[in-house]
């Protein structure tokens, strides 16, 4: 065999060994800072930041990335500089013969880089693993699935969670539409969200919800399992999508239902038909008229974001669909089992959550089981990420050889 073939061949056996351990390591959920696969992505991670903030001109996906990746960067330069001070530590050590008191200094010395060099090590795994969170707002959509009036009364429960939810995390929420049953349940819901980490977090609640509990209105029967699916789809912002106000007619009227006597004796409702495709939204549940046509007008751009593109269009209802699916009771992510006095996550990163009445009162239980969620979802982008480098990298080796 030739020199450059047998060079060749070397380098692509370690490439598939790399993979192979890294695999492994993957299995058992860990980030092994040692590992050839991830010093490679670190490598390429360094390379591309380097890059990137050689351009003059940046466009806006590339000046996003930058700021992604600089703390990152930032950490591994401070990695860098420790090991190369442990290297220095090291040459200094056998320069100085027998010296006791030098060489004991030297052990001091290299106990604290030892030690800040966890902490850097530490601080560089919570960086890789930590969910990135944004400013945003979603419109969260809410509909009683199988299950009768049961999942109605439910879906009421879940609104408020939701609603309860958002107030304690200081999130800016308006009500969207409320339809209320005779007995207090609700057929559909929806809410606008707005705050920082309301995109990545309450995307998490997006798919069907079971519930498992006796009917109220059969004391001592059976556990009836009932459904309700959630739908959450990102705001537009109106830079985003601007609506022309000779395309949409505005028309008022007086509030329907339970609202108290101002709601019902003065034109507060708001319905707003979208000329150009039919699209209509009502709001009804303020008191005031101009908050009513503002969330109005939210949920509009919202739902026309759907419409403006075929291509996000098609994107959007897919993803609508597979979130909510059929609503069928085998197809869920989450129950809630009254009986047992539990609610579990089924999606990876789940896992059981005891005291149900107060993890529905919308608290830490709920924001712990989102967080665990995005972090699970976090760990597989970043490992498919390191996966797709190194793919990439064999690809190059055998087409340069």
């Amino acid at each position: 065999m030739s020199f450059p073939k047998l060079l060749f061949l070397r380098s692509f056996l370690n490439s598939e060994r790399q993979l192979l351990q890294f695999r492994r390591h993957c299995s058992h959920n860990i980030m092994n800072l040692s590992d050839p696969a991830i010093q490679t992505y670190l490598k390429h991670l360094m390379v591309e930041h380097e890059n990137l903030l050689s351009k003059m001109k940046k466009s806006s996906e590339e000046a996003r990335r930058l700021q992604e990746i600089k703390p990152i960067v930032n950490v591994l330069e401070q990695r860098i500089a420790l090991y190369d001070s442990i290297e220095s530590l090291k040459e200094l050590n056998k320069k100085e013969g027998d010296d006791s008191e030098i060489k004991k200094m030297i052990k001091e010395e290299a106990a604290i880089y030892l030690k800040r060099l966890k902490e850097i090590d530490d601080d560089l795994q919570l960086i890789l693993l930590e969910p990135p969170l944004t400013e945003g707002g979603v419109l969260l959509e809410l509909t009683a699935g199988a299950g009768g009036q049961e999942a109605m009364l439910f879906a009421k429960e879940l609104f408020n969670m939701y609603q309860s939810y958002a107030i304690n995390k200081g999130w800016e929420v308006d009500i969207a539409s409320f339809d209320l049953t005779e007995i207090g349940g609700v057929r559909k819901g929806s809410m606008l969200i707005q705050g920082f980490g309301v995109p990545e977090l309450m995307r998490m609640e997006a798919g069907v919800h079971r519930v498992q509990r006796i009917p109220a209105t059969e004391k001592g029967g059976r556990i009836h399992t009932s459904t309700v699916t959630v739908a959450i789809l990102p705001q537009p912002s109106e830079i985003e999508l601007n609506i022309p106000e000779r395309d949409v007619v505005i028309e008022t009227k007086r509030a329907s239902g339970a609202g108290g006597q101002h709601v019902n004796t003065t034109d507060s409702a708001v319905r707003l038909i979208h000329t150009p495709t039919g699209t209509t939204v009502e709001c009804q549940e303020g008191r005031s008229q101009i908050k009513n046509k503002q969330i109005a007008m939210q949920k509009l751009r919202t739902l026309l974001l759907e419409k403006q593109i075929q291509e996000q269009a098609l994107k959007l209802q897919s993803e609508r669909k597979s979130q909510v699916g059929s609503g069928n009771r085998n197809e869920k992510i989450r129950t809630y089992n009254f009986p047992q006095d539990r609610v579990t996550e089924h999606r990876d990163g789940g896992g059981t959550f005891h005291n149900l009445k107060g993890f529905m009162e919308g608290g830490e239980q709920l924001e712990q089981l989102q967080e665990s969620l995005l972090k699970k979802e976090r760990h597989k982008l970043l490992l498919e990420e390191i996966e797709n480098i190194l793919n990439k990298d064999r690809g190059k080796t055998i087409e340069n050889n």
